[in-house]
């Protein structure tokens, strides 16, 4: 089965170069689609370079700025894969991960899987982490409203059956990508399979993006597609 990394990235020029080339170096039959949301640095430029050199890569620019969840919508438009994982631009995740993520998708075990940085307590930061209280919101929304029985709605790896994303309506454009997608395959009666992944989280300094205003918008997103689709 053909896998497609769907890449959205918005002035990532410090990490562009290595996650491209952690991804690549994952033995998947794959194509990796990024969609650079109108980069201001020197993001463009490269991606324009390595695309010229890996028959593997497919990159669409956007214009201007429309938000990491308009960027994830273009790239599974473009994807001709039978599995889809997303993929953030900076180094935050291991796509080592790959092999286990896919897994239940390949075998028939599952249509969505989520990697989970809190699979196990172990694995949980401070509980002075700001990040990780509003993980900890955004996952117990999802239980309560959605019984979707997860440890870790935000994460960013989510993986599904190419069919089952394609036939969902998004309209989500900002970060609310995460909230939507999990809202609307549990609605649809899909379970979500949980595996534990590596994390490397990154600082605001180091170009975290997201923000408390995103956190808020999430929330309401959750709320909002519990009455309506």
């Amino acid at each position: 089965m053909k896998l497609s990394v769907i890449m959205p990235a918005y002035n990532e020029e410090a990490s562009i170069r290595e996650i491209i080339k952690k991804v690549q170096a994952v033995k998947i039959d794959k194509e990796i689609i990024i969609v650079d949301d109108g980069s201001t640095d020197k993001t463009r430029e490269i991606l324009t370079e390595l695309s010229k050199k890996n028959k593997e890569m497919k990159v669409v620019f956007h214009k201007k700025n429309g938000g990491k969840s308009t960027a994830v919508r273009t790239g599974i438009e473009h994807a001709t894969g039978d599995i889809i994982i997303i993929q953030d631009a900076d180094l935050e995740y291991d796509p080592e991960d790959y092999y286990k993520l896919v897994e239940p998708i390949v075998s028939g075990k599952a249509k969505v899987v989520y990697g989970s940085r809190f699979y196990t307590k172990d694995k949980r930061p401070s509980l002075r982490n700001k990040y990780f209280w509003g993980t900890r919101t955004l996952t117990i929304m999802a239980n309560v409203l959605y019984g979707a029985g997860i440890t870790d709605e935000p994460t960013c790896y989510k993986v599904f059956d190419a069919k089952v994303l394609k036939s969902i309506p998004l309209k989500s454009k900002r970060f609310e990508f995460c909230p939507e997608v999990t809202a609307k395959v549990r609605k649809r009666g899909y379970k979500i399979h949980e595996l534990p992944i590596n994390y490397y989280p990154r600082t605001v300094e180091e170009g975290k993006k997201i923000n408390w205003k995103d956190g808020v918008e999430a929330v309401w997103t959750l709320i909002k597609y519990r009455f309506v689709d």
